[in-house]
Parts: C-alpha cells; sequence; structure tokens
C-alpha cells in the first residue's frame, strides 16, 4: 500500500540536475525522467517508449546514509563505496531506492562521504547504464534511450557530508535540505521486506520524535549445545533469539534534529543521540519479524547474491 499525500511531481517532467556550483564536489539534485532535447543542448536523450510513473507518490523524503567507508568488505570491491557494491547487477543502494519506491516514496536525499563521486556518476548516467540506447555521434550528439526503466519520476538529490564525518553528523547536515517537518532514515548497505507506509504509519500514531524499525539480527557464527563437555547439537548460523536491534528503516521529526543533533563531524547516531532520546521517552520500535539482512562481510554480500540470483529475494516486493 503506498502512502498518499496532497502533493504528486508533475507529469512530463524533463530530467533537470541543479548544483550550487560547477565545481564537480557540489551538491546535486537529479530528477529521473528522460531528457528530452533542446536546440541549445550540447546532447540530447530522447525516449523511444512510453514511461510508467508511479501515480500516487508521498513528498515526505527518505535520507539513505551513503558515506562510510566500508573496510569490512574490502574484499569485494575497494575502488567503490559500499552503497554501490552490486547485487544481481545492480548497486545495493539501487535495491534499497526500489524499496521505498514501491510504498510511494521517490524522493531521496543520499547524504555522501567516502568516494561519493561513483554515486554521483551512477546517477547523471542512469538512463545510459541500465537502458539500452543508440547514440547520434557528432557535435552534438543525440541519444535515443529504449526506455525499460519503471524510476522515471524518482527525484533525488547528492548531498556531500563529509568525508570523515559520523552517521550523527551526516544525518544533520543532510537534513539541512529537507523540507517539511519529517523524513524517513535508513542505511545504504542493508535490505529488507519491512512494509514502509506501516512503518510510517505506526510512527504519526506513536506521536514520538523518532521511530526505528527493530529486528533480530541473523546470526554470525554456529551455534552449539553442550552437555558437559559435549556438543549435543549444532546450528549452523541460527538467527539471533535475544533482543531486538536498530534495522534501520527510521521515521523522524526534523525536531529530533534540533535537539539531539549537534553539528560535530564525530557526532554518532546511534550513541547518544538514540540514547538520549530513549531516555527522554521519545522513541517508539516498530517490530519487524520478517527478512533483514546488512551487507558488512563479503560472506554477507554472497549470501545476498545468491538469493537474488536464485529468484529467492524477500527484499524484491515491487
Amino acid at each position: 500500500m503506498s502512502v498518499l499525500d496532497k502533493e504528486r511531481p508533475q507529469d512530463g517532467a524533463n530530467v533537470s540536475i541543479a548544483s550550487r556550483d560547477q565545481h564537480p564536489h557540489a551538491d546535486l539534485t537529479l530528477g529521473i525522467s528522460w531528457l528530452r532535447g533542446t536546440e541549445n543542448a550540447s546532447m540530447t536523450i530522447a525516449d523511444m517508449s512510453t514511461t510508467r510513473v508511479q501515480p500516487h507518490t508521498s513528498p515526505v523524503p527518505v535520507l539513505i546514509l551513503c558515506g562510510g567507508q566500508g573496510t569490512r568488505i574490502r574484499d569485494v570491491a575497494d575502488n567503490l563505496p559500499k552503497p554501490m557494491i552490486e547485487i544481481g547487477g545492480r548497486p545495493i543502494l539501487w535495491h534499497i531506492m526500489k524499496g521505498y519506491a514501491h510504498y510511494g516514496f521517490h524522493r531521496f536525499l543520499l547524504c555522501l562521504g567516502y568516494k561519493g563521486q561513483a554515486i554521483k556518476d551512477f546517477f547523471l548516467n542512469y538512463d545510459t547504464t541500465m537502458n539500452d540506447f543508440t547514440i547520434t555521434l557528432g557535435p552534438k550528439p543525440h541519444i535515443r534511450v529504449r526506455s525499460r526503466t519503471a524510476e522515471a519520476g524518482w527525484r533525488i538529490s547528492l548531498h556531500d557530508t563529509g568525508l570523515t564525518a559520523q552517521t550523527g553528523a551526516r544525518v544533520r547536515r543532510g537534513a539541512l535540505a529537507v523540507q517539511g517537518r519529517r523524513f524517513l532514515l535508513t542505511y545504504g548497505d542493508g535490505v529488507a521486506d519491512v512494509d514502509i507506509s506501516a512503518v510510517y504509519r505506526f510512527h504519526l500514531s506513536q506521536r514520538k520524535l523518532i521511530t526505528i524499525t527493530g529486528v533480530r539480527p541473523p546470526g554470525r557464527f554456529g551455534e552449539i549445545e553442550v552437555r558437559g563437555d559435549q556438543v549435543v547439537a549444532f546450528k549452523e548460523k541460527p538467527q539471533a533469539s535475544g533482543g531486538l536491534i536498530n534495522g534501520g528503516f527510521m521515521v523522524v521529526e526534523r525536531a529530533f534534529v534540533d535537539r539531539y543533533l549537534p553539528d560535530r563531524d564525530d557526532l554518532v547516531l546511534e550513541r547518544e543521540p538514540l540514547f538520549e532520546v530513549a531516555r527522554d521517552g521519545q522513541m517508539a520500535v516498530y517490530r519487524h519479524e520478517g527478512f533483514w539482512q546488512p551487507m558488512d562481510t563479503y560472506r554477507e554480500w554472497l549470501l545476498l547474491n545468491e538469493l537474488w540470483n536464485t529468484e529467492r529475494a524477500p527484499w524484491k516486493v515491487w
């Protein structure tokens, strides 16, 4: 079920790219649609088929933390930021965004840091990266895209939030670009079959400053059952049976940012800010008992690719 809000994107909008200046590291806002050429364009892109835009979308933006260095997964790809590491030929960031878009959230704000230019380049070249196309070379090259994408209408803002900034600092700096009283927030390295609309409705009903999605972490080690000195049972990587952890997929009020997130490079969201807001009784938890999986290690990357390649990916709700 999509979250229905009053504001909708205008149908037929062109691809638009806005930056604060012409510096290559400037923040960008990119509307993924189809660029239809003008006389003054240096390159034109035309769509050869009708694109489908979701009829009901929410103006509430989704902040995605994309700036970490991912040191534990460097053996997969040390030349890419972790959100750009692929599952089934698509960056994990794309999978996360597809999940949100399925529930009607098409406005994204990506908080960049380590190798953020790779993420900018991916979306700047999205049309030709994700589709077949025909190009006519010349002084003003013309590209005809054979469209197969369902992402037309996504609006993506890409913000550099600092190379060394911790999660709390990235959230604060990204939130400066948010218009409105609340936003959604998640990490750029984990997927789940969470019902985003249900999380959003739950947050509104709780009237708290922040709602997190509580999940049970998947086990990373074999579990043994012993009797005396003898192993009587062995379970290969069971799901943890203890308490819930913060699985991301949060809803945040702007007042949380103003009250709990001072602008400090070393501010870790998961430490003082969440400890303090919980202490103050202003944090709710949406319990998710379904699939949730981070991609922190090589083995977890293999697992996610195996699920996708065998068409058993629970997070593929679109």
